[in-house]
């Protein structure tokens, strides 16, 4: 799983240089191919969520109530996120179509360094987890 989803970070990362690049260029072809990895990015984060939700079903009590916890907290955090972005893209239909154009550019950049800070975590974070997962290994065996 760890290995999966660095390698799903470096793809993404890859991907973000790319659309940086034919952002302007492509149009709704970007658009489309955006959808696309959208649908599949869904489908990862459904086979990551069933192989957490196996882990933490193994876990104690205090580590399911401490993810629980967590997993809630990010849920508000991406639901207020959202909100806040569709405020803006209300926002954002009201202006001409070059300022519109401006800001959806501006919008995805926005977008784009948000996913680099989140790939920056969740690389700490399995880095971190693989840490834990060999102390505990090692310490079994003492």
């Amino acid at each position: 799983m760890f290995a999966s989803l660095s390698r799903g970070a470096q793809d993404l990362e890859g991907r973000m240089g790319e659309w940086e690049k034919d952002f302007s260029k492509r149009g709704s072809e970007w658009l489309e191919s955006g959808r696309q990895w959208l649908a599949e990015a869904q489908k990862r984060d459904d086979e990551i969520a069933a192989q957490m939700k196996g882990y933490v079903d193994q876990a104690s009590d205090a580590v399911k109530a401490q993810w629980a916890k967590a997993q809630q907290d990010w849920d508000a955090e991406v639901t207020r996120v959202r909100g806040m972005a569709e405020t803006l893209r209300a926002d954002a239909a009201k202006l001409t179509t070059s300022e519109r154009a401006e800001w959806a550019e501006a919008y995805a950049a926005q977008m784009v360094n948000f996913a680099q800070k989140m790939q920056e975590e969740a690389g700490k974070a399995v880095a971190e987890a693989g840490q834990a997962r060999a102390k505990a290994d090692e310490a079994k065996k003492a």
